[in-house]
């Protein structure tokens, strides 16, 4: 009789065991939900300034990444283009926080190498774009080839600057309002404008000097150039808030019909300035599309993809028979 009772209630736990425990297809939902999801991507954007629209632009295009893409941004400027100590610092304190990427369009060709090497010696992907850091002293440094996104700039302006040069048929005195010296951007610009003067035997390239991409620098310099030489007749300035400080000066003295006005970047106030019949042509090189390509090299490189060293966005000309 005993042995009976004990064997009902050995069956009894042995039931209740299998009733309770979870099937391996019971389980599997648990074990998924259990799994942690991987890490957001933290993809910091690290701009010169946000006074000049065409960063704004710039990080439009950073944003419509973020929404595809799904990951976090992180967008740093500097107080103004020349900041290039800030940007240093900013990109100091991303190395801090861990980043997972710095997109990074550096105010100065030369001395935010050093800061990105230490960027890289951290694990984090490191993607140039706008103005191509100096490639011999990123060697020289240490640093890893960094993929560099942007426009052909030298070409770019030779297309401005040939825009109003083929419009001269007379002697002609013409000045270049040149960016930051130490940005390779600016330098190229600068070529590019001085090839397309030296084609035409009309034009005499009489000065060139740095307003810093600044409006009121740009109407400074302006100034100077026509104490000096009032006679001029062709401007190329390397980006268009350079070229809105020259064109608010020769509205001043009544100059703004005689003097042909070619620039780049393409902002909405020098697209106006176009329609206004104050700024011949300007470049529109898609700030947004840098932006947005930026972005997406750096998931690209997180995921161990190889990337071309350089890419090359094509520009847009911008004239009055163009400007929408």
């Amino acid at each position: 009789m005993k042995g009976k009772f004990w064997l009902s209630i050995f069956i009894f736990v042995i039931t209740l065991i299998s009733c309770s425990a979870p099937s391996e297809q019971d389980r599997q939902p648990e074990s998924m939900a259990d799994a942690e999801a991987p890490p957001t991507p933290r993809i910091a954007l690290v701009m010169k300034t946000l006074t000049n629209p065409f960063f704004v632009e710039m990080e439009r295009g950073a944003r419509r990444a973020e929404a595809e893409l799904g990951i976090e941004l992180i967008v740093k400027t500097a107080a103004q283009e020349t900041s290039t100590e800030q940007q240093i610092s900013i990109v100091d304190e991303l190395i801090r926080d861990g980043v997972d990427a710095i997109v990074i369009s550096p105010g100065d060709s030369f001395e935010l190498i050093p800061v990105l090497k230490k960027a890289q010696d951290a694990g984090i992907v490191v993607i140039n774009i706008d103005n191509r850091l100096d490639s011999e002293f990123s060697q020289s440094e240490g640093l890893a080839i960094v993929p560099f996104i942007s426009v052909d700039n030298e070409t770019a302006a030779y297309q401005s600057a040939k825009f109003i040069s083929e419009q001269i048929t007379v002697p002609t005195q013409a000045v270049i309002l040149e960016g930051i010296r130490s940005t390779e951007n600016a330098e190229y610009r600068k070529n590019g404008a001085i090839q397309a003067f030296s084609e035409n035997e009309n034009i005499e390239l009489v000065a060139m000097e740095t307003a810093h991409w600044k409006i009121d620098e740009g109407y400074d310099v302006t100034k100077s150039f026509f104490e000096d030489y009032p006679d001029i007749g062709a401007i190329f300035a390397a980006n268009d808030m350079m070229a809105l400080g020259a064109i608010q000066y020769l509205s001043e003295i009544g100059e703004a019909d005689d003097v042909l006005i070619a620039s780049f970047d393409a902002l909405e106030e020098a697209r106006n300035a176009i329609k206004d019949g104050n700024l011949d042509v300007t470049i529109d090189q898609l700030a947004a599309e840098q932006g947005y390509l930026g972005v997406q090299f750096a998931i690209r490189a997180l995921a161990g993809e190889t990337l071309p060293p350089e890419t090359f966005i094509d520009v847009l000309m911008i004239t009055p028979d163009t400007v929408e």
